[in-house]
């Protein structure tokens, strides 16, 4: 059974929340940050990325960048662009992107629930990435970016949630990239016991989206507890901030990979090899190969899209990571004939978020890379079932969209 709790929230003033929230820190790099906030000084990259007020050239981990976050969140707060609220409440988060909407709730989980696995995991964390946040969320005193969680839906807490958004919001905008942004605060006692006497039905919580996040305040919580070994498990650091959608609700995008050359193999070559594993044929259509199906791959090379199909018993249809289609290319083309064992390290690689559409791999062969894979996106329930079997996923298996946007709420420590 799942525990979530209320919170008192920092957030922005209504006026000033469309300034405020920014994308996570880790889908931009800095120098696309610095652009992004020009003019825009009430922007939360200031805090999630505040190396982009320092000099260019500074070391992405030095203790100023950790300073200058825990300073900016500060003079935010000082400055009433950010306040606390006076009681402790949940929140409602929907989301609508191109006609398509998700509802989730905010509230704190338990990182106990993530040491005794009521929260599951799906993939490793890089140790310099976790290390990273932890000293971000340690100086600043506070999680100020959401972990997006999932579970299986549930009926009566669907029912809750929805008759909440009957009242006039709290926030209603819509950012940058046209994605609405619509929350609503909680603030009645006797509805958020009922979404907490409902979620300790729920059997698992799922890391969605933000497992170096979500580490790290497990590292933090687990910090301040041997700081402090007479905690009662009420402090705040024994919870994280967290965004929970039922998994009904939510999109995987496809997630693609492009590769800088052929091995030393020659087209022709590496055609006939992939027919061992594959049947292989041409796509005729001027637009891109979308697969339509799982275990079924786009390829673009030397300007011609083609269809791979997986042969039967090319992958282990029993194995819930073995048969994921990132698995099928990474075990059949990516590490036999292209020499990609480990693609978390591999130069030769990248991988390209299905938001960024198709033609963005035909750009990428045309500039910089010699092939492009196009993939089925991996599904919710593939996710479930490997985090219940207790495995993890490939690298870039997964790409969520819309992003959750950091800045609506911060979880103070």
């Amino acid at each position: 059974m799942a525990i979530i709790r209320p919170f008192k929230a920092v957030r922005p003033l209504p006026a000033l929340a469309a300034k405020v929230a920014a994308l996570p820190y880790d889908v931009m790099d800095s120098n696309e940050a610095r652009e992004m906030v020009k003019g825009n000084p009430y922007s939360f990259l200031h805090v999630d990325k505040a190396e982009i007020d320092l000099e260019p050239s500074i070391n992405l981990y030095d203790q100023q960048v950790y300073d200058k976050a825990s300073e900016n969140l500060q003079q935010m707060t000082a400055k009433g662009i950010l306040q606390e609220e006076l009681r402790a409440n949940l929140y409602i988060y929907r989301q609508i992107m191109n006609g398509r909407s998700q509802t989730g709730l905010v509230a704190c989980a338990a990182i106990d629930d993530y040491l005794n696995n009521v929260i599951k995991k799906h993939e490793l964390t890089r140790k310099d990435k976790e290390q990273d946040r932890t000293r971000h969320v340690d100086y600043c005193n506070a999680q100020t970016g959401p972990i997006f969680l999932t579970y299986r839906a549930q009926g009566e807490i669907s029912r809750l949630v929805a008759a909440w958004t009957e009242k006039p919001p709290l926030y209603d905008l819509v950012s940058e990239d046209g994605v609405s942004h619509i929350i609503w605060s909680i603030d009645d006692d006797r509805t958020i016991q009922a979404l907490a006497d409902q979620f300790q039905k729920v059997d698992y919580l799922y890391i969605a989206d933000g497992h170096h996040r979500c580490a790290s305040a497990v590292n933090v919580g687990q910090m301040r507890r041997q700081q402090n070994p007479g905690f009662t498990g009420d402090e705040e650091y024994n919870y994280f901030l967290a965004v929970i959608f039922p998994d009904e609700e939510l999109q995987i995008m496809d997630y693609n990979r492009v590769v800088k050359d052929l091995n030393g193999l020659t087209s022709p070559e590496f055609l006939q090899r992939l027919k061992e594993k594959f049947s292989l044929s041409p796509h005729q259509a001027a637009e891109p190969y979308r697969p339509k199906h799982t275990h079924c791959f786009g390829m673009y090379l030397d300007g011609q899209w083609y269809r791979l199909q997986a042969r039967p018993g090319s992958f282990n249809a029993d194995d819930p990571v073995a048969s994921l289609d990132v698995s099928i290319l990474q075990e059949n083309i990516l590490a036999p004939l292209l020499g990609i064992t480990d693609p978390r390290t591999d130069k030769r690689i990248d991988f390209v978020g299905g938001i960024r559409g198709l033609k963005e791999l035909e750009k990428r062969v045309h500039t910089d890379m010699r092939v492009a894979f196009s993939l089925y996106p991996t599904r919710i329930q593939e996710l479930m079932a490997i985090a219940d079997a207790g495995q993890l996923m490939p690298p870039k298996s997964t790409w969520f969209e819309p992003k959750l946007r950091s800045g609506f709420f911060i979880h103070r420590l």
